[in-house]
């Protein structure tokens, strides 16, 4: 049985970043994951250019059954702590739209950097390598498809199940439930809306494609401003991916079709300047001609702007700043950029994300019950949860 002090299950950003920083403290650490690739879905991230953190980074980006844990560890591994990593390695970064970052030599050099800094402080990364079993007695066993080793410290950083394709799952849940530490079942997030057969065949399939910027707000008043993309499943894009963060099965969401516009007074100024335009021509100078031509299908009946009476304009207003869409639930874990719930926070330091009931064991990133918005918030998280844990095992 190989010993080392450090054993850190999952070789993702938190995995990484946690050995970083162990092995700066001359802890001999091994990393441990079943994949064939270091940071795999580090890789896939941001279209492949990963979007590595975001500059607004703050608490308020996060969902957690307990709001206030994430603080500690994101405070004191911030935004600018990671962009100075990068730039330290000669990376440039570019700015997207709402404080997302982007790596301008793309994401296989942001792994390259994590690797780089694993090897200068003598980290050791196996892959390939399936855990059969965890067991503790004075020191923490694992046993794998590798081989036995024993360590002082075990962290587990193997994220949540979203994307089971690329090898995911739910190992950290069993992992905590084999220590007899509580946990919130995993379910998927910042993942499309899907809609019955029936509504897909009568308005969403002939729609596919189409991109429009829009607010929606799901029932507990939580609202976002982006773009939706219609599919031919349904709706995503980012507004959507990030209400779906916050929706019940059974909810409605209400779509603001013109959030920076009063619709009201631009119709009654479109009834004046072409009354004789119908309703779905006056709407397609503002929005695609198609979904231009199913609103009117489905909300109104189409008619010239000079049929319209002003209770009608005000009706026509109100649908088009509130159009309510019950999804019948998501695209599940299959597309999910992550997954809510994990090892419940209560269970965890929030300083060191170490267990309150097992000594030396730790669990970071997507396996906590810490899930941010898209954007790059959850990569911050990530690397900050991962940098604390560091610092104690």
């Amino acid at each position: 049985m190989k010993r080392v002090d450090v054993i850190i299950i999952g070789a993702g950003a938190a995995g990484l970043m946690c050995g970083i920083e162990a092995g700066k403290r001359g802890r001999k650490v091994l990393i441990l994951d079943k994949a064939d690739k270091v940071g795999k879905k580090i890789l896939i991230s941001g279209g492949g250019r990963c979007n590595f953190t975001n500059l607004y980074t703050e608490p308020d980006n996060f969902l957690s059954e307990n709001p206030h844990f994430c603080k500690s560890a994101l405070s004191r591994y911030t935004q600018w702590d990671f962009i100075a990593l990068m730039e330290s390695h000669g990376l440039s970064w570019e700015e997207k739209s709402l404080g997302q970052l982007f790596c301008d030599q793309k994401a296989k050099a942001v792994v390259e950097l994590l690797v780089d800094e694993c090897h200068s402080v003598n980290v050791k990364i196996e892959l390939r390598c399936t855990i059969k079993d965890i067991t503790k007695d004075k020191a923490f066993g694992v046993s794998t498809t590798a081989g036995d080793y024993a360590c002082t410290s075990l962290v587990i950083a193997t994220g949540g199940p979203s994307i089971p394709a690329m090898g995911a799952t739910d190992f950290a849940l069993g992992a905590a439930k084999k220590f007899s530490i509580n946990t919130l079942p995993f379910v998927p997030a910042l993942v499309p809306f899907t809609f019955s057969q029936d509504e897909l065949d009568n308005f969403f399939k002939d729609l596919s494609g189409i991109s429009t910027d829009v607010s929606i707000t799901t029932k507990d008043g939580t609202t976002f401003k982006e773009a939706i993309l219609f599919t031919h499943r349904g709706i995503s894009g980012p507004a959507v991916l990030q209400a779906s963060s916050y929706w019940k099965e059974g909810e409605s969401i209400s779509i603001n079709l013109f959030p920076d516009n009063n619709i009201e007074a631009w119709l009654i100024e479109q009834r004046e300047k072409h009354p004789l335009a119908e309703l779905k021509t006056i709407l397609s100078y503002k929005l695609s001609k198609r979904l231009a031509g199913k609103l009117c299908e489905r909300l109104f009946s189409n008619k010239p702007m000079q049929q319209y009476n002003p209770q009608e304009i005000i009706n026509i207003a109100e649908q088009l700043n509130n159009w309510q869409l019950t999804p019948n639930g998501t695209e599940g874990l299959r597309t999910a950029e992550v997954s809510r719930g994990g090892v419940d926070t209560n269970e965890l330091s929030s300083k060191t994300m170490e267990s309150k009931k097992v000594e030396d064991l730790y669990f970071i990133g997507e396996g906590v019950d810490v899930t941010g918005h898209l954007g790059g918030f959850n990569f911050q998280w990530a690397w900050a949860s991962g940098w604390c844990a560091g610092q104690f095992v």
